[in-house]
């Protein structure tokens, strides 16, 4: 049985805390996304902090680009980047602007539009399996760089928002490093999760890249 969940919007003061405040507390949110084709909402599981220019691991660590540049700006919004070639990961900046600090959304339960999940993520065999990881989750959301910039916190017409959903208690929330993350950032314990959720994705720790011969 799922539990009731408070559809009250997270307002943009949630945002605009430190990104090591904001990150834990979206746990057990619901992110709410509207297609054209209806809406889809997820119970958020995963996710990972990134401290702007003073983390290694952060895409703003060298400074402002065109790629970042929605991460220093007002909290609240969505920044969205495109990797590998193939697969985009949704991120919800956080923190004081032109910080350039934001939280990268890694999992969660699919409870509403799971038919319009499910065709996009043919692939999985469980809908558990639906959003369990941050391209997974971006690809059954509908999520690609045409949403950078979104502001979650604009109303109930936004394509993203946030709602206050069912907020879990701080001895469910486990952590540890980020998935991915090398050199000096490696070791940062920022990735946070529901203790037990099956939608949690596997820890990968960073594997570097051969060059071709």
């Amino acid at each position: 049985m799922i539990e009731s969940s408070d559809r009250t919007p997270l307002p943009r003061d949630f945002f605009d805390r430190p990104v090591l405040e904001v990150a834990p507390d979206l746990l057990g949110r619901t992110l709410v996304r509207l297609t054209d084709d209806g809406p889809i909402e997820l119970r958020l599981t995963e996710v990972e902090a990134y401290a702007g220019e003073a983390d290694p691991g952060s895409h703003a660590y060298r400074g402002r680009t065109a790629r970042n540049a929605v991460m220093f700006g007002p909290p609240g919004h969505a920044y969205v980047y495109f990797t590998y070639g193939m697969w985009h990961c949704l991120n919800l900046v956080c923190g004081p602007e032109g910080f350039a600090s934001g939280v990268l959304l890694r999992a969660g339960e699919v409870r509403v539009g799971l038919e319009l999940a499910r065709k996009r993520r043919v692939s999985a065999r469980y809908d558990r399996e639906l959003a369990k990881g941050p391209a997974r989750l971006a690809t059954a959301l509908d999520v690609d760089r045409t949403l950078d910039g979104t502001d979650a916190c604009a109303g109930p017409e936004s394509p993203l928002s946030v709602l206050t959903g069912t907020p879990v208690s701080p001895h469910q929330v486990l952590t540890g490093p980020r998935t991915g993350v090398g050199g000096d950032g490696a070791t940062h314990p920022w990735r946070f999760w529901i203790d037990g959720d099956p939608t949690v994705s596997p820890y990968r720790a960073h594997a570097p890249r051969r060059r071709r011969a």
